[in-house]
């Protein structure tokens, strides 16, 4: 049986407090491992081209939203803010080019009325099930994660695998056993990890496209110097024309964005 390797990150925070996020996105890209060496070798390729025209160093972490706030290290490179956009745009681009699949899992804070919903535990278990659901018994998977919430989140993995339920509000008519995870969820510093930093940079494009694009929200004056709407909803269609968004994770909307509650 083959196996399959997932990488977590999210964008946001999962607190509900006056100072939280209004939204918590948590993304994850699946590939077979036997691609791994593959993607691995195309995306370094694609950091010594990005080395070559703008100066981003190959073992930089691409933190993305720290990247759209010019926040150190990236203010160092006294990039302009139209050369910000074309390495954006080169990055949605070398993304969509690799042999994976992503889903997107949204938890929208503005609309839950239980003050105890458990914010992780729901954007982890509805993003497990979708791969878990497209894996059809065909594939084991691991699941790798940066280091911020993996305790948390091993916690809520082992409980989902040990439970054959599915949520009332999960896209999916049919009972999902979880049966196809293996180990822990494990735990690597996205520093060392293009594969989280490529999750880091799609959950962070889809938060941006629900709240200024699909909500329709104010960007920050911060964030305005670099990117609009436009931008965003390009970032967006990169990924789609790539084929690598797992769209049947929700019906609703062209990228397959798992809105809840």
């Amino acid at each position: 049986m083959d196996t399959y390797i997932a990488y977590f990150d999210e964008t946001g925070d999962d607190g509900i407090t006056t100072k939280s996020s209004s939204e918590f996105v948590l993304s994850s890209i699946y590939m077979p491992s036997e691609k791994w060496q593959e993607n691995y070798d195309a995306f370094k390729t694609f950091r010594k081209q990005i080395r070559s025209s703008h100066g981003l160093h190959v073992n930089e972490e691409m933190h993305t939203m720290d990247f759209l706030r010019d926040r150190d290290p990236y203010r160092n490179y006294s990039w302009t803010f139209e050369e910000k956009r074309e390495i954006l745009i080169c990055f949605a681009k070398a993304i969509s080019s690799l042999d994976l699949k992503v889903v997107n899992v949204i938890i929208d804070k503005t609309r839950i009325q239980n003050k105890d919903y458990p914010i992780l535990e729901k954007a982890l278990t509805y993003n497990i099930l979708n791969i878990e659901s497209c894996s059809k018994g065909n594939w084991k998977y691991i699941i790798i994660s940066d280091k911020g919430k993996i305790h948390s989140m091993q916690i809520i993995a082992r409980k989902i695998r040990s439970v054959h339920f599915i949520p009332s509000d999960f896209d999916f008519s049919s009972d999902i056993p979880v049966r196809n995870l293996l180990e822990d969820i494990l735990e690597k510093d996205s520093r060392e990890s293009y594969f989280i930093q490529i999750s880091d940079f799609i959950s962070c494009f889809v938060y941006l496209y629900y709240r200024y694009v699909m909500k329709k929200e104010i960007l920050p004056k911060r964030l305005s110097y670099t990117i609009n709407e436009t931008l965003i909803t390009n970032v967006m269609e990169i990924f789609k024309a790539g084929g690598i968004l797992n769209t049947k994770a929700a019906k609703d909307n062209a990228y397959g964005l798992a809105i809840y509650p």
